[in-house]
């Protein structure tokens, strides 16, 4: 069984791929997350008592920490998820992200060269750096195309173009050093155990309490929806058989206005949990001054992918947001204790 170091594994998409990883029994995971606000140890509670999983609170830019644990443990794969991701924040803080998404990379692909030509020549030739990245860093769409990946980057926000620069690095580091190098960049996720910041688990908690539901715009930006079951199914893909140094985009063929999405958990909501009043959730729908700078419309073109690996999403968007509100109804205690009262769902980002 081979040992994969994963960063930001107690956040949303990384907890979700160790959650999987162990179920399965695929590797034995090394989990170092530095439990910012968005990381939950809870998230990870299943695995107790697990030997298989080893946490470590700390973070990718503290060098000497992932040299220790690459070595200690004989990692085969770095899968890194680490990353301050919310396009709102980076508004309000763009420092924190360069921080961590830029710097906090280097130090990790440095560790990562390091380790790599220290090893064995058949234990360095199976060696990966696979990296997790957005759409965002190829800007924002018309009407009309898809992102493939030979898309220009053009990112429009502090968070994007400190991940469009992370992917520069693990690009430079395969060049350069020869690093056997993977990059995925992905459409908006959704699922268990996302922060209530982003746009799905936040319209849900707001319905829940009955407040208003703040729409950006008049809600015709569009986004690509992908379940974050089909996104973890990828990435294990992309490392088992991708080609190094290659990216790889990853879609869930689920272009939705945000209208739509917030109409769709309304009427989710109305049938789990009807008002008092009788009245649709719609009702609640408010529209708010839009988001500095805010991309119209992302798609991606996920082709290359299911052409060379053979993977496809599985869940629809209905049956996707059908088990995402499901989950977060029977969860409501993981939710409040994730929100400690630095985030109370209010409106952030607005500084232009």
């Amino acid at each position: 069984m081979q040992t994969w170091l994963v960063t930001g594994g107690a956040g949303f998409i990384g907890g979700n791929f160790v959650l999987e990883a162990r179920q399965k029994k695929l590797a034995r995971i090394v989990n170092l997350d530095a439990l910012t606000y968005a990381g939950n140890r809870e998230t990870l509670a299943s695995l107790e008592g697990d030997p298989d999983h080893v946490f470590v609170h700390g973070s990718i830019g503290d060098r000497a920490l992932v040299s220790h644990l690459l070595a200690e443990h004989g990692v085969d794969a770095v899968i890194n998820f680490a990353a301050e991701s919310h396009v709102d924040r980076s508004i309000d803080g763009p420092a924190a992200f360069i921080e961590t998404n830029v710097v906090g990379t280097l130090a990790l692909l440095e560790a990562a060269r390091d380790y790599w030509k220290g090893l064995p020549p058949d234990k360095a030739a199976a060696f990966r750096f696979l990296h997790v990245s957005t759409d965002e860093v190829y800007g924002s769409l018309g009407d009309t195309g898809h992102f493939t990946e030979e898309t220009p980057y053009a990112p429009n926000s502090p968070y994007s173009a400190s991940k469009a620069a992370s992917d520069h690095l693990v690009r430079a580091f395969h060049h350069t050093y020869g690093l056997p190098v993977l990059t995925t960049n992905c459409s908006n996720n959704y699922g268990p155990y996302q922060f209530p910041e982003k746009l799905i688990p936040l319209m849900i908690q707001k319905l829940v309490k009955g407040e208003p539901l703040p729409v950006y715009g008049d809600g015709s930006n569009v986004r690509d929806w992908l379940y974050v079951g089909d996104h973890c199914a990828a990435i294990r893909a992309v490392l088992a058989r991708g080609r190094v140094g290659e990216t790889y985009n990853v879609g869930g063929d689920a272009e939705r206005r945000n209208l739509e999405v917030v109409h769709a958990l309304c009427d989710a909501i109305d049938q789990r949990r009807p008002r008092s009043d009788g009245q649709s959730r719609r009702v609640q729908i408010t529209f708010v001054k839009d988001r500095p700078g805010h991309d119209k419309r992302y798609a991606i073109d996920a082709s290359k992918l299911k052409r060379e690996l053979g993977w496809a999403p599985t869940v629809s968007f209905e049956e996707g947001l059908s088990r995402t509100v499901d989950w977060y109804l029977a969860n409501e205690a993981w939710v409040n204790n994730i929100l400690d009262g630095s985030y109370r769902l209010e409106r952030i980002g607005t500084a232009a």
